[in-house]
């Protein structure tokens, strides 16, 4: 049964899923939005992490005011097969967008304004885990967003949501690839603090074992 079990997981495809990272640049040090994954989660529990999510069918029939950016389309479509197309990857900032609500309680207005996300990074999880994801991670700016931030809180996918400092992060329980991203991150907003459309994105997957970064 062991061996079968271990077939089943080495087996397990990754799945489309979405994170945003919201940044707060207010009070001049740039905070970063996180919240504890339950005890109870199969995937990464008890870790502190990005509000994100498996991207559902339904998310492409979501509404939308603004579309993303041609660069972050242009990103977005680096590095990946003809099975994406514009409306698979407006779908994963949707996801994006619905997980932070979900999460969260983080809401814009009824169509979602896709402008303002940037896409900055990509990973799949390792072989070997019981649940796989390719994700996408966008990042955002609340003060270039609309989201009522009195409706701020913990839900049933996570808790103890809240502000931290995006370089203080050490004292958390953090996945490694939230760790990477986040460095990731102030890498880039330590060259262009505004982060401009179309900036490199890192790559992450796992090749022969080993793990690996590109570039798209």
């Amino acid at each position: 049964m062991d061996v079968l079990k271990h077939a089943r997981i080495a087996g397990v495809k990754p799945r489309d899923a979405a994170s945003l990272i919201l940044i707060d640049r207010s009070a001049g040090v740039p905070r970063v939005l996180v919240g504890r994954r339950g005890s109870g989660h199969v995937f990464m529990p008890d870790v502190y992490v990005f509000p994100g999510g498996r991207r559902d069918a339904r998310d492409h029939a979501l509404p939308f005011s603004t579309d993303l950016d041609p660069l972050v389309f242009e990103k977005l479509f680096a590095g990946t097969s003809s099975r994406m197309t514009a409306g698979r990857a407006r779908a994963l900032a949707l996801a994006a967008l619905r997980e932070l609500h979900e999460e969260t309680g983080l809401a814009g207005a009824m169509a979602a304004d896709l402008s303002r996300l940037r896409y900055v990074a990509r990973a799949i999880t390792p072989p070997g885990n019981v649940r796989r994801y390719d994700t996408r991670f966008f990042l955002a700016f609340s003060d270039e967003t609309r989201f009522d931030m009195e409706r701020l809180g913990d839900s049933s996918e996570l808790q103890d949501v809240r502000w931290l400092d995006i370089a203080g992060l050490s004292g958390l329980k953090l996945p490694r690839i939230t760790q990477t991203v986040l460095e990731d991150v102030q890498n880039l907003m330590a060259t262009d603090p505004s982060l401009p459309f179309g900036s490199p994105v890192s790559f992450y997957f796992m090749r022969h074992g080993r793990f690996v970064r590109s570039r798209l």
